[in-house]
């Protein structure tokens, strides 16, 4: 089942679900026991499509294909080497990533999300996968110059648009083995398959909620294979996960300064 968040005739945002190219609302909570599909009534082309929730955290894992970390000259971890991305980074399908004047080189990164669907702390790698509730797109865009400096990753992945989402949540999936790749301007920059993760989805739950609850509606971005590279204005950047779709963001310089 795909569900996505949208507005229709400038209305507020709405939960909707899809069969074909014909969308029908939610009733309730999509994150809760009680929600409903009701009958389609719209067609996805008549829509505008925003980023699929709004997640309370977003829990992200770095180094978690080995050829990523090498090709940052970086030792794979032994355990997830998790930080978090701000909310307020997050745009939806089409709009705008902008590149902030405090940087020299801005990255994308292409990433399967999990998006959590049951409260959980101490979860069990038996469990784990029983509080997922779908998958998403994600690009966790990185100012790799400022992550450089810094040492801490705040700053460089934490700036407004620096992570697009989309185009839905695919909750038939299994996480195991999918394609994902990454083109700029239509050349192929980055293409793997989730199961050269370090971490799988599973033990990344597990690993995570030994920390911190994990709460309906929470992201993890479960890592970046190799290929990276920089982003310029006028680019167009495309995501694509196997099972999934195409997440597709254009790029411009940040104008406000």
């Amino acid at each position: 089942m795909r569900f996505i968040r949208f507005t229709h005739a400038s209305a507020e945002p709405r939960f909707g679900w899809i069969l074909g190219d014909q969308v029908g609302l939610i009733d309730g909570d999509l994150f809760g026991a009680d929600y409903r599909r009701l009958e389609t009534s719209l067609s996805l082309d008549e829509v505008k499509l925003l980023a699929p929730l709004k997640p309370g955290k977003i829990i992200a894992v770095g180094r978690n294909y080995a050829d990523h970390a090498k090709e940052q000259n970086a030792e794979v971890p032994s355990y997830p080497l998790l930080f978090l991305k701000a909310p307020s980074s997050i745009i939806a399908p089409g709009e705008t990533i902008l590149i902030p004047p405090q940087s020299e080189r801005v990255d994308h990164e292409a990433e399967l999300a999990v998006v959590i669907g049951k409260r959980g702390r101490w979860i069990t790698l038996e469990n784990a996968m029983q509080h997922v509730f779908g998958y998403t797109i994600a690009n966790d865009i990185t100012a790799r110059d400022l992550q450089n400096k810094d040492g801490q990753w705040t700053r460089a992945k934490g700036f407004d648009t620096f992570c697009p989402l989309g185009p839905w949540i695919e909750t038939e999936l299994d996480p195991a083995d999918v394609l994902l790749s990454c083109r700029v301007n239509g050349q192929m920059r980055q293409m793997s398959s989730t199961r050269e993760m370090v971490f799988s989805v599973a033990q990344l739950i597990v690993f995570i909620s030994s920390i911190m609850t994990l709460e309906p509606g929470d992201l993890i971005l479960t890592g970046t294979p190799s290929g990276i590279s920089p982003l310029k204005p006028g680019d167009q950047l495309e995501t694509e996960i196997e099972g999934i779709g195409l997440l597709k963001n254009p790029v411009k310089l940040d104008g406000h300064h």
